[in-house]
């Protein structure tokens, strides 16, 4: 069953969430060397129901979702935890040029995939209790530029 209602946020590229990572396993393309973009990220929630303001989710307590993406991407190194390169791109951290965002896969369904784990494991459990709402996560997109985004849908 679809909700009746949809509520986006969106941390668009001037956010500044600017990351390098690398795909390790695409041999056949450039996207196997460190690369980066400034990634934007737009979030839906949905509820059959508004909370008593008349919204889905209140955009300003969204700001444990920003903290938590600007840690995890803001001028980071992220790396997958399977790169054959780990321990050397770990140097970079030690080294103090690098600032390391170890996760499960790389790229932007991957990204959106971690997005909306951390939204539905650690964001959305202590807001539906405050607010008495029944909010969920209906889909993340995560956006290297105009052309190339990868939505993570979260049904």
């Amino acid at each position: 069953m679809v909700n009746k209602f949809i509520s986006t946020k969106t941390y668009t590229h001037a956010e500044g969430l600017s990351c390098v990572f690398r795909q390790w396993k695409a041999k056949h393309s450039h996207c196997q060397y460190l690369h980066g973009y400034a990634i934007q990220v737009q979030i839906k929630f949905s509820s059959n129901k508004l909370d008593d303001r008349n919204w889905v989710v209140d955009f300003g307590s969204c700001k444990q979702i920003k903290n938590w993406l600007k840690e995890s991407f803001d001028h980071k190194l992220v790396v997958d935890k399977n790169d054959p390169e780990l321990e050397f791109l770990k140097t970079l951290e030690e080294k103090n040029i690098a600032q390391l965002t170890i996760l499960n896969g790389v790229g932007c369904e991957k990204f959106a995939e971690h997005i909306a784990d951390m939204i539905c494991k650690d964001f959305l459990p202590s807001y539906n209790e405050d607010f008495k709402n029944n909010v969920k996560l209906l889909s993340v997109e995560v956006r290297e530029h105009d052309g190339n985004s990868a939505i993570y849908n979260n049904i």
